[in-house]
C-alpha cells in the first residue's frame, strides 16, 4: 500500500498495487485487435485509490494516481503489463479516471482501464 502523508504525517490519501489479468474477450473490440492473441492479458489493478475529505480539491487524488501510473509504468520496462485497471466505487470516481483517459469496459461500466503505452506517453 501506498499513502500519501499531510504536514503533520497524517494520511490523507492512499492507493494499493497488484498483479491482474484480463481475458482478451472483455476488452473493446479496436484495443483488443491490437494485443497479444493470449487467454489472458498482464494487467495492474489500482486497488481502492482514496483521499480524505479534509483535502477534497487539494489535488491529492490527481497526485495519486499519476504516483501509481508512475510505477507500473516503470515495472511495466522489465515485466508484461499491457493495462492498468481501476474498480470505480460510483459515478463520480468513474468520471475522476475517464478524465486521465481510464476507458470502461463495455460490459462492466464500473471497471475502467487504460494501456500502459498510453500511460507512459502521458508521463512523458
Amino acid at each position: 500500500m501506498f499513502v500519501a502523508l499531510d504536514d503533520a504525517s497524517q494520511i490523507v490519501g492512499f492507493y494499493s498495487l497488484s498483479a491482474f489479468t484480463l481475458s482478451l474477450d472483455e476488452m473493446p473490440g479496436d484495443i483488443a485487435a491490437k494485443l497479444p492473441r493470449y487467454d489472458h492479458i498482464p494487467a495492474a489493478l489500482i486497488g481502492r485509490l482514496a483521499r480524505h475529505e479534509q483535502v477534497r480539491g487539494q489535488g491529492i487524488g490527481e497526485i495519486l494516481i499519476a504516483d501509481a501510473l508512475q510505477r507500473i509504468v516503470n515495472v511495466a520496462q522489465d515485466l508484461a503489463v499491457f493495462a492498468i485497471v481501476v474498480e470505480a466505487k460510483n459515478r463520480a470516481a468513474s468520471d475522476f479516471y475517464q478524465s486521465f483517459g481510464f476507458i470502461p469496459f463495455p460490459l462492466h461500466p464500473n471497471r475502467l482501464f487504460m494501456l500502459t503505452s498510453t500511460a507512459a506517453s502521458a508521463l512523458t
